[in-house]
């Protein structure tokens, strides 16, 4: 009863604050005191805090509910709608901003898409295949459109356009993927998602990019309304995030980097700060993807894209540290360390660029092989 008093003293004020926020007069407000940056964040907050509890009660009532079973952590069935709560929140607050471009239209309309399908995956299990090739349709249009890569110099014609196109859909697909296999332990996805787009919202601030910046804020809000219920101090999480939710941030927060010029006139350094800011999602991916092969555990792309396992990056330090909380804020550290990298490299040159890449590199390394020791011990 009094957990229950306790959760509506919280609960009751953040719905009211957020339906004033939703007026018309205190958005122009915010608008005309150059606050439009904060008014995203508490909205998308303040939805996204207000709206998950109801999604769980309605996937409770339509028993859509993630159960438990060897391959996963939790012991007792948990809500899968936390997506939606978060997709809502994030878009509403965006959409209220009323200011737009091409470029984020498209990866609006695109993430609704990404959305969509990971909503069905949640209530009716699809095939992994399928939603890659969803997936990679989706990446499709989106460089059909303009976002994409210029990685590889322009000047060298068709095979630069081609390198660019292929590199872009292996970003987007792979990230929108990494984001979605972290969703494994409580608070993990959600807080990842916070973080990386906070990390790129401030740099697209500090590189003229306002409309990115925007959408990173919509994202982290709409991301750290969501953790209450999700990353508790005590207990396990209330609601899960769902496909629909992990897939869909992953994908934008992929877009967001791909869209953005992420340092003046200097290529190296606006390839390599989302690469620091994404670091761990790309590491993970690299990792079991290496290990899975060497091992055995997979030999074709259709075994890799259907292979569940405890092998990731969270999962192997949780068997280490004896905790998967202290795994999952270990994880929150190191992209905490990594984006600080990013905000650094901003004004650095080519050659801080590739010590700091190099310095990632080596951290990481370190981490595999401590976990690695921490597991099988020492092997002389």
């Amino acid at each position: 009863m009094n957990q229950t008093r306790f959760r509506l003293s919280l609960y009751l004020p953040s719905l009211i604050l957020t339906g004033v926020l939703l007026l018309p007069l205190v958005r122009n407000r915010f608008a005309d005191f150059g606050l439009r940056s904060l008014y995203i964040l508490l909205v998308a907050y303040g939805l996204s805090f207000s709206l998950t509890p109801l999604c769980g009660e309605i996937a409770r009532c339509l028993n859509i509910l993630d159960k438990p079973d060897a391959r996963k952590l939790h012991l007792e069935a948990t809500p899968l709608f936390g997506g939606i709560a978060v997709f809502l929140a994030l878009m509403t607050a965006v959409l209220l901003n009323g200011i737009f471009t091409k470029p984020f239209g498209i990866i609006l309309i695109a993430s609704a898409v990404v959305f969509c399908m990971g909503l069905v995956d949640d209530i009716r299990e699809i095939s992994a295949s399928l939603k890659m090739i969803v997936q990679l349709l989706v990446a499709a249009v989106v460089i059909l459109f303009g976002v994409h890569l210029r990685v590889i110099p322009e000047h060298l014609g068709v095979m630069a356009a081609a390198g660019n196109i292929l590199l872009t859909a292996l970003w987007i697909t792979g990230i929108t993927n990494a984001m979605n296999f972290f969703d494994g332990m409580d608070g993990l996805a959600g807080g990842l998602g916070a973080m990386i787009a906070f990390f790129l919202g401030v740099i697209a601030f500090q590189t003229s990019q306002p409309h990115l910046g925007w959408l990173s804020v919509a994202v982290m809000g709409s991301c750290l309304g969501f953790l209450p219920y999700n990353l508790k101090g005590k207990g396990r999480a209330s609601i899960f995030l769902g496909d629909a939710g992990s897939t869909t941030i992953g994908f934008i927060l992929a877009c967001i980097a791909v869209t953005g010029e992420w340092a003046h006139n200097n290529p190296v350094v606006s390839l390599v700060s989302p690469l620091l800011i994404f670091w761990v999602l790309i590491f993970d991916m690299v990792y079991i993807s290496v290990d899975r092969i060497l091992s055995g555990r997979v030999s074709n792309v259709r075994q890799w894209l259907d292979y569940v396992g405890q092998d990731h990056l969270h999962h192997r330090l949780a068997q280490v540290i004896g905790s998967q909380k202290k795994s999952v804020i270990f994880i929150y550290l190191l992209t905490v360390c990594l984006g600080i990298s990013a905000l650094v490299l901003r004004n650095a040159g080519s050659l801080d660029a590739a010590l700091l890449v190099a310095q990632a590199v080596i951290l990481v390394t370190l981490i595999s092989i401590l976990e690695r020791y921490g597991r099988f011990g020492p092997s002389d």
